[in-house]
């Protein structure tokens, strides 16, 4: 049976998605297609290669964003993401594609022309780095002729990439649209944010019927999008949150592969 597993982006809400997989472990279930755009490509990217839950989990609370090192110099961006090559190539052998144990796709936008991108194939860690580069905060990532910044930007939720691929599919999705009060609001960049998700997350939500199975945790809106201060929580809840929707989802014999 092929199992497809779609992670959204969400920054360092990502972690939820990391305490989603603990959950399908422990039910038996193991993923053996994977499409994931930001945070999704990245942990999507490390699980495909073999990593384990908490190998994932040490990656990102080793990751040092504000990094004085990794400020981008003559580039559009605050952080110039290339700079961040360094952290993904100790975790991938090698630095393609071929070497991955589980089918991935993940996406990225050609902030050039404004054409989607799918990458499956070549080199592995530029289009991760592309697919995680939160415009305005990262540097567009040069991959060939083309610059590229967050998947996101255009599909956050890639669905429909499984959907001819696998026999169920299911969703996590971590960049949840809760109502909140203007309170919350404290900085320039978070308003940002929210402007930034409202049309996705709408878009996001009808891919959700396509889905088998959808989690999508309650109470990371209140997390913002580099915050690494409450990864554990985070976690937690990705998977306190799988745990649960797994109570009402009856396909779990033969998933073990």
């Amino acid at each position: 049976m092929k199992i497809g597993l779609v992670l959204s982006g969400g920054g360092m809400r990502g972690a939820a998605h990391i305490g989603a997989i603990k959950a399908l472990e422990e039910h038996g279930i193991y993923p053996t297609h994977i499409a994931g755009t930001s945070a999704g490509a990245i942990v999507g990217a490390l699980y495909a290669s073999g990593y384990n839950w908490d190998d994932i989990l040490r990656f990102f609370k080793s990751i040092s964003i504000l990094d004085i090192t990794k400020y981008a110099i003559r580039k559009p961006g605050i952080l110039d993401a290339d700079k961040f090559y360094n952290n993904f190539k100790t975790y991938f052998s090698e630095d393609d594609f071929s070497i991955l144990k589980k089918d991935l796709q993940i996406t990225a936008t050609n902030i050039l022309n404004g054409d989607l991108m799918v990458f499956k194939e070549g080199e592995l860690i530029k289009p991760i780095l592309a697919s995680a580069a939160f415009p305005g905060v990262f540097s567009p990532v040069k991959i060939n002729d083309s610059y590229y910044v967050d998947g996101g930007t255009l599909n956050n939720f890639p669905v429909e990439l499984l959907k001819k691929q696998c026999d169920i599919i299911i969703g996590i999705y971590v960049n949840g649209f809760e109502t909140i009060d203007i309170k919350e609001l404290k900085h320039s960049h978070h308003v940002a944010e929210r402007a930034f998700k409202l049309k996705s997350v709408r878009e996001d939500y009808m891919k959700f019927k396509t889905c088998d199975l959808v989690v999508c945790p309650k109470g990371l809106d209140k997390f913002g999008t580099f915050d690494k201060k409450n990864l554990k929580h985070i976690f937690d809840i990705g998977y306190n949150a799988t745990i649960e929707a797994l109570k009402t989802f009856e396909i779990t014999k033969n998933t073990n592969t």
